[in-house]
């Protein structure tokens, strides 16, 4: 394996001593800045998802001024609208015995043992203030006959704590958001600029001063600065090339901030989802998820005799294996996302799947509950799916299968959400802090606007008390813009015979294959082998059609997929080093006879951090502790 080892990595702002007390006491030693400084303070937030839209509006509610970038032709429309089920938080409403402990629990036990305990426990503690937020906003949470807020399971927990509005939670929460952003918009203390991609990083004497940026309707480049840098853009699940995000999804931040001097962390790991529409075709260039909220009352099945023709009506309950309530009878359909994910792919790979996919069926619902009250709770998601499939899952069971859905990798960032780049914090899906090996379902909106709305705000201040930075270096800012207006006449001067899509297809065949649910030492060299060779071809075959000064779709992608080359390949050897099965990553050389993930703590309890050099990659181990938890066989049975 090509890579270097470096000097251990340790998260030096997290405060020692009780686990109950660490955020509080942090919060009290982080230095302030007062109201009347921080009007002369500037702060750039790339992105507009619950992360980034509730960390623009927060920070210039407190007095900061924000320049606001995003991608898409409105805040809105950052791919925050797309999550559906709901966000999780230790209110106990139900009375069925939550609390912050068990939060806290569960979403350690969920990740596999792989997330820092302060993080963790800080999310499970900030979560309840975030239901009252967003209330106070005016989200239409569901609600009771008697009118508390509802609350319904979700995957890896025996309570119900996830908040949730019908299938539209992530849409009511940024439209939450939104609206706080829109306010400050007006005020004046919010600039923001949508269709605008940043594409490079300003480092000034050691410090992220600003961005590169290209306005995507004009073709214009430009530089802006400021005294801190947020990077809210989200995750790079479309490195498979077809996964659950939205199309422009992309990496293209995140790294190449990467190769400006931010670490990685656990690039490998990636959330396969269970519950997703399966591919139709070789056409599609994206996947649609079915929320996890739909296993609350949707019922998993297979036919029990391998390639069964007939249909789903007319095969008897004796005949059906419920396979997941088979395997795991404690838990049931509601074991954590990689959990029913692999058992899917086993009954699949078995030849007892239906089509592409498995059953999820909700006749036994509908049956107990009346069609009223599914249709009450999942509407929108039936009619999304009839819609896609022209199936009825009123009548006829939907079909399903995983795909790629979230990335726990990302930046690695300390305790304050600082990157290894002074005055670059990095929050939401962006980072990798809170999630481990698996993300539990309804948690990603969670992190994003814990991080946005309580903890980037808190800490913000201890690292901008340093300042005045001083003025930014005009050399960081040719540099940088050089560097990006470089890469731009690259990709147009190749004028090949292949589109960027192609590639992109191509990359993501690899990953998946080798890369994705199952990964062996084998496939992942063999993965390592292609992926240079296909980020070869591409710089000798794409054709960009256009020109760089005029809104250019196809120079976009072509920019991402480069961005996508570089990235897989260090996914690949960040999952060829971890020789382990941990969360949704199931090396085929560490199972338990019964086909169980099996993990390796003596080796692998530790974060992986990568440095960039241009070169060979160099490997930064943050070593794990666990005090209030011991790391033990995760089982779900």
């Amino acid at each position: 394996m090509n890579y270097t080892e470096g000097a251990p990595l340790r998260d030096t702002r997290a405060p020692d001593g009780p686990l109950e007390t660490r955020w509080e006491r942090r919060r009290l030693a982080a230095r302030l800045v007062s109201p009347a400084n921080r009007r002369r303070m500037s702060v750039i937030v790339v992105g507009t998802g619950l992360a980034g839209a509730s960390a623009a509006a927060t920070l210039a509610e407190l007095g900061y001024q924000v320049l606001s970038f995003c991608y898409q032709d409105s805040p809105r429309r950052a791919h925050s609208v797309a999550a559906q089920g709901g966000i999780n938080a230790a209110k106990n409403y139900a009375g069925d015995g939550d609390s912050t402990a068990r939060l806290f629990h569960d979403t350690i036990k969920g990740g596999d043992f792989r997330a820092r305990e302060s993080n963790v426990y800080r999310l499970a503690e900030v979560s309840g203030a975030i239901i009252d937020h967003c209330v106070a906003q005016g989200v239409p949470f569901a609600r009771e006959y008697g009118g508390l807020l509802d609350t319904r399971s979700f995957g890896g927990a025996q309570v119900s704590r996830t908040f949730y509005a019908r299938g539209q939670t992530g849409q009511q929460l940024l439209l939450g958001a939104y609206q706080a952003l829109a306010r400050q918009i007006h005020a004046g203390r919010v600039v923001s600029r949508p269709r605008t991609e940043m594409l490079d990083l300003v480092v000034s004497d050691g410090r992220a001063r600003g961005v590169v940026v290209r306005d995507l309707v004009t073709g214009e480049i430009t530089t802006h600065t400021a005294d801190a840098v947020v990077l809210a853009t989200g995750g790079y699940g479309n490195v498979f090339h077809l996964s659950t995000n939205a199309k422009g999804s992309n990496a293209t931040a995140i790294w190449r901030a990467h190769k400006r001097g931010a670490w990685f962390a656990n690039p490998c790991f990636t959330q396969i989802h269970p519950t997703c529409i399966p591919v139709g075709g070789d056409h599609q260039s994206k996947l649609t998820l079915m929320s996890e909220s739909l296993r609350n009352d949707g019922r998993v099945w297979v036919p029990a005799r391998p390639g069964d023709p007939r249909r789903p009506a007319e095969i008897p309950e004796s005949e059906r294996d419920y396979f997941l309530e088979r395997r795991y009878p404690r838990f049931g359909n509601l074991v954590p996302r990689d959990i029913a994910a692999r058992a899917t792919k086993a009954v699949c790979d078995e030849g007892k799947g239906v089509g592409r996919g498995v059953y999820l069926d909700f006749a036994d619902a509908i049956a107990r509950l009346g069609r009223d009250v599914i249709a009450e709770r999942y509407g929108n998601l039936f009619e999304m799916y009839q819609r896609i499939t022209a199936e009825d899952p009123y009548s006829t069971p939907m079909r399903i299968y995983p795909a790629v859905h979230y990335t726990m990798g990302g930046l690695w960032v300390d305790y304050d959400l600082r990157s290894t780049i002074p005055g670059l914090f990095v929050v939401g899906e962006a980072n990798f802090s809170d999630h481990g090996a698996n993300r539990l379902g309804a948690s990603a909106l969670m992190q994003g606007l814990a991080d946005g709305y309580f903890v980037l705000p808190a800490v913000i201040g201890d690292y901008l008390a340093d300042g005045p930075f001083g003025a930014v270096s005009p050399e960081a800012v040719d540099e940088a813009e050089d560097s990006v207006h470089a890469t731009v006449a690259a990709l147009l001067a190749v004028n090949g015979d292949r589109t960027p899509e192609s590639f992109h297809r191509e990359l993501g065949r690899v990953m998946w294959d080798h890369c994705g649910m199952e990964r062996s030492a084998d496939g992942l060299a063999e993965a390592l082998k292609r992926i240079p060779d296909l980020r070869a071809d591409f710089w000798r075959r794409v054709k960009v059609t256009g020109s760089g000064s005029a809104l250019n779709q196809t120079l976009e992608h072509a920019g991402r997929v480069a961005d996508f080359l570089e990235l897989a390949e260090l996914m690949c050897l960040d999952a060829l080093h971890r020789a382990e099965s941990c969360g949704g990553h199931f090396r085929a050389e560490s199972q338990t006879p019964d086909g169980e993930a099996r993990r390796d703590d003596e080796r692998f309890a530790y974060v992986a951090a990568w440095e960039h050099t241009g070169g060979t990659p160099v490997l930064h181990r943050e070593e794990l502790a666990f005090t209030a938890v011991r790391p033990s066989e995760r089982s779900y049975r």
